[in-house]
Parts: C-alpha cells; structure tokens; sequence
C-alpha cells in the first residue's frame, strides 16, 4: 500500500505555508486564551491559564503525535493507541485505589511518583505485549491488536464490577479522574513532562525518513533497507510511553488522537511525516485553546471541552467505519 493520495489538482498552498499560517492562527489563538476576559487578579490567573497551556501542549504532543505514528505502524488510519488497553489499565488502577483505601486515597497519593507508576506500569504492559506478539512464530501486528482488544476489555469488565461495588461517594470522587482534566495538571508536572515529549520528538524527527518508509508497507521498507521488526519495536514502545504518560498526566482522551490526526491528514498537504507530525501537533493545541477558551467564556462549561471532543471524536470514529466498511 503506497502512500495516500491528496488530490489530483496541485495544492493552493504548499504544506510549509500550510504550517507557517497554522501556527499564526495558534499564536492568536493562544495570546486571547492567555489574556482576555481576565476577571479578578490577573496575577492569580494568569499562572493557572499559563499551567493549563502547558497540559494542552503536552495532550497535543502526546497524543496527536502518537496516533499518526501508530496509524503509520499499522498501516491503519482507524485504529487508536488506546486500542492496546492504556485508558482501561488507567481506570482500572484508579479503581483499585479506591476500591482498596478509599477515595481519599486518590488526592493523598498525588504527585510525581504516583505518575512515573502509572506511566511505567502502562509501558511494562505494552513492552510485555510486544515482545510477546513478536517473538513467536505466530507472531504479528494484528495479533498484537486484537490481544490488546481483548485485555482492554477484560480491564473494563473489571473496573465496572469495582465501581458497583463502591459507595456513592467514593464513586463520585473516582469519576473525577476518569476524564481529561487539563485544568488539574500542576505545574510541578510540566517539566517532565516537556522532558519526555522532547526526548519523544528528537527520536520521531530523527527517524522521520524510515516512518515515511514504514508508510509504503513491510516489504517496500524493507526493501529500501529499513529493518521491519527494530523500527516497529521502537515505535511501538515509543508510542507506549506518550500515550501512557499523557494518560497518566491528563486523564483517559480515546478519541483525541483520532480526531487530530484525521484533521492532520486533510490539512498537511503531504503525506511525509515532517510535515504530518507536526501539524498534528498544532491541530491538537488549536483544537485544545480554542475549545477551552470558547467554552469558559461563552457557555461557561470549560470543564466539559475533554467531553465534547470525546463525543465529536466518537461520532467521527463511527463514520469512519462505515464509511469503510471495516477497521
């Protein structure tokens, strides 16, 4: 399978510009999010505006960047990182803390440790997940998928039973972690995890030339000498620990990634990962400061942007569905 084709007739603009007026768009964007409508001390609310920006960036990041490398391993556009089990794993820990000290044990338990825990267990499973699909005989790219189907659901099945079993309040106090929460990040988070996504991108850009190699399908890869199995390990992995940390950092967005990256293939004008990666990105935080700003200061229900883009990402997954008629 070659690449996509993006139209027959020669673009207006080219991806460069397509990008240079994005990111224009995303500075205005990104100066009214941080200084209109400032009600009360500005010196008080601009740190948390600033501290949210930064969970935006790293949701953009994390998983906008990570749904296009995974749809380019897969050589699927359908299919999501969350796919593997990261958002149920990520439910199903949260309930287990509660479920076995309480609710307070949630707020008590909160900080920097706590993260590295959940983002280090999510990846053992993932690493444990491929090694094991691709060192048999009978090991592939699909099994692998269907496996983390599978344990995704075995992970929901668990964490329903759980939640059944809690008291009103308890349960009331879980469903707070159990949706993206980008005004709940602290910033004590944030240098790490810009850490991570920086050490996330140096590796995708430097390898950006055997992503757009691992696009044309296995055997032309290969044939252009980019080793299959090593280049799809490492992606795998790496796509692990963005999702994992996002999740662990953000909360569960299943169809975030989804929706940026399908905005992403549209809009980039080239199919080429340096020009695809990074409008991702920017379709993410655009997406994020102008969903936020629109409903904090127009419907007042900026608690609800990670909801809406959940139900807008779940709407436009189905269609794809059946557009296609399979995943």
């Amino acid at each position: 399978m070659g690449p996509p084709a993006y139209g027959k007739n020669r673009p207006r603009f080219t991806p460069t510009v397509r990008l240079v007026l994005l990111s224009v768009v995303l500075a205005i964007a990104v100066v009214c999010f941080l200084f209109l409508f400032v009600r009360g001390s500005f010196a008080f609310a601009f740190p948390r505006r600033l501290n949210m920006l930064g969970a935006m960036a790293v949701a953009a990041f994390t998983h906008g960047l990570g749904t296009v490398v995974f749809h380019t391993v897969t050589n699927n556009r359908i299919l999501t990182p969350s796919i593997i089990g990261f958002d149920s794993l990520y439910v199903l820990m949260q309930t287990l803390t509660v479920f076995f000290f309480g609710g307070t044990a949630i707020a008590n338990t909160e900080g920097i440790p706590k993260l590295l825990a959940q983002t280090a267990l999510m990846v053992a499973l993932a690493t444990i997940l491929y090694r094991w699909m691709f060192s048999g005989k009978l090991g592939s790219l699909f099994l692998m998928l269907l496996v983390g189907v599978v344990i995704g659901l075995a992970f929901d099945s668990m964490s329903t039973f759980l939640q059944r079993l809690l008291s009103p309040t308890e349960y009331d106090m879980l469903s707070v972690k159990l949706f993206g929460r980008l005004s709940a990040v602290k910033g004590d988070y944030l240098p790490l995890a810009f850490a991570v996504c920086l050490f996330a991108g140096v590796i995708l850009w430097k390898r950006r030339h055997h992503l757009d190699a691992l696009l044309l399908g296995r055997e032309a890869a290969m044939g252009l000498g980019v080793s299959y199995k090593r280049e799809l390990t490492m992606m795998l992995v790496l796509i692990a620990l963005l999702v994992a940390f996002s999740t662990a950092l953000v909360g569960p967005m299943t169809f975030f990634g989804f929706v940026v990256a399908t905005l992403a293939y549209q809009l980039a004008g080239s199919y080429r990962h340096v020009f695809v990666l990074p409008m991702a990105f920017l379709l993410g935080m655009l997406t994020l400061v102008l969903g936020q700003f629109v409903m904090q200061h127009i419907f007042y229900a900026g608690g609800f942007l990670t909801v809406i883009i959940e139900f807008v990402g779940g709407i436009l997954f189905i269609g794809m569905i059946l557009r296609k008629g399979t995943l």
